[in-house]
């Protein structure tokens, strides 16, 4: 690798890592004699990140930015046009080789490649194509590609795109249209919901083609996501988690992922927020996340009116479990399965051996533990078979202090003191 390349590699790399949305699912292309199929894992360096598959696989992409010269100016982004920083740029020869280089040698297994808008929307977008398309038909390149979607750019670009690429993205940056006009006026969400509908129903399009033409080509075959800033506004938790839900009916997203602020700008619009918002923040939105998509919960359940924001001291199906004690104790033995994942400290897998377990006989509490479930935090919502008739129900304000007590070692002690306080 030249000393110039290896100098936009680093540059563009540093850009890149502010982009949270690049966990992979993975490619099932099929392999050619003339291509890479999927790799190993080799050596790592400057560009590369490891993310995870949805089976738990840790895989790594080389994750950069074509360019971050930009001709927009959001307030929160480090490559924005009035930052004074060292800019680069990529070639579509460059790109194509670096990702071809590093995949030959197993150091990755994929390409996450985002961009700076420079010139405009099409121009940009015609360029990160002309690499996939390399990739893909010259370089016989059978790997995962995760490529973003530059605002604004022609839905025929997009199309085409969509034929190369496995997962494709676009961030809608702010929870608020008021965010966003605020700090980055350029943008709109109503641009964002446009781009994401292109995506959406060529997905559509082509399944329902496939099911009568096999030789159909994929189109995006790992889904679209996005991603919003969290803390760089004032915005509640239930304003993020309200948009996330309506984008996972509207565009069947596979992931919305919330990113913490990270306080790199001084520019005069973002908000004193004193220290950077909490990165426990990031995790407890991330589980409400996974509550409202495979535990069957509604946003309007866990944040409301009355509670806007989620509680950093315990994870939200505890808090929700609490405000609710006149749903539990549940008999394990004769609760439907959605009741039983409503249990705190009960899995999607603990659940499922539950219901098919208690068909040959009642369940005890030693049972339970040794299905997966957390016992210590569980046992103050459920009834077992051994479990005395005679025990008093505890108050929530003593069943969260009594789980907390227990709990202290993974709410503090294998906590950064940076999160234990708050920070």
């Amino acid at each position: 690798m030249s000393e110039r390349i290896r100098e936009k590699l680093q540059i563009l790399a540093d850009a890149a890592k502010y982009d949270v949305s690049c966990s992979s699912s993975g490619s099932n292309r099929k392999n050619t004699s003339k291509g890479g199929g999927q790799k190993g894992v080799g050596d790592t360096g400057s560009g590369i990140c490891h993310t995870y598959t949805e089976d738990g696989r840790c895989v790594s992409l080389l994750k950069i930015l074509f360019t971050n010269v930009c001709i927009f100016d959001c307030a929160y982004c480090v490559s924005r046009r009035s930052n004074d920083i060292k800019r680069a740029s990529f070639t579509v020869d460059e790109v194509v080789q670096l990702t071809m280089n590093f995949y030959r040698r197993n150091y990755i297994e994929g390409l996450f490649l985002s961009s700076g808008i420079f010139k405009n929307a099409d121009y940009t977008m015609e360029r990160m194509l002309q690499v996939v398309k390399k990739l893909r038909l010259e370089e016989h390149y059978n790997g995962y590609i995760h490529l973003k979607t530059i605002p604004g750019a022609s839905e025929a670009l997009i199309q085409e795109a969509g034929l190369y690429a496995d997962r494709m993205s676009i961030n809608l940056e702010m929870p608020t249209e008021a965010g966003l006009k605020l700090l980055a006026p350029e943008k709109s969400h109503a641009e964002v919901k446009h781009d994401l509908g292109i995506v959406h129903r060529n997905i559509v399009q082509f399944k329902q083609d496939r099911k009568l033409i096999r030789s159909t080509p994929k189109f995006v075959p790992a889904g679209q996501s996005t991603q919003m800033v969290v803390g760089a506004t004032a915005d509640t938790d239930k304003d993020v988690l309200l948009l996330a839900d309506q984008y996972y009916k509207n565009f069947q997203l596979r992931r919305v992922y919330y990113s913490g602020y990270i306080p790199i700008s001084h520019d005069q619009r973002m908000p004193a927020i004193g220290t950077p918002p909490p990165l426990i923040r990031e995790n407890r939105l991330y589980q409400t996340d996974w509550l409202l998509r495979f535990y069957g919960f509604g946003v309007q359940e866990i944040v409301n009116e009355q509670h806007p924001n989620l509680e950093l001291e315990i994870d939200p199906k505890l808090a929700w479990a609490l405000r609710n004690p006149h749903l539990f104790p549940i008999d394990i033995n004769r609760a439907d399965y959605p009741m039983i994942l409503r249990v705190p400290g009960i899995g999607v897998k603990s659940a499922r051996k539950i219901v098919q377990a208690r068909r040959f006989g009642k369940l005890h509490s030693d049972q339970l533990q040794r299905m997966g479930v957390a016992y210590n935090r569980a046992r103050h919502f459920i009834r077992c078979a051994d479990t005395p008739f005679s025990l008093r129900n505890p108050t929530p304000e003593q069943i969260r202090s009594s789980i907390l007590a227990v709990a202290n070692s993974k709410y503090a002690t294998t906590l950064s003191p940076q999160l234990q306080l708050g920070f």
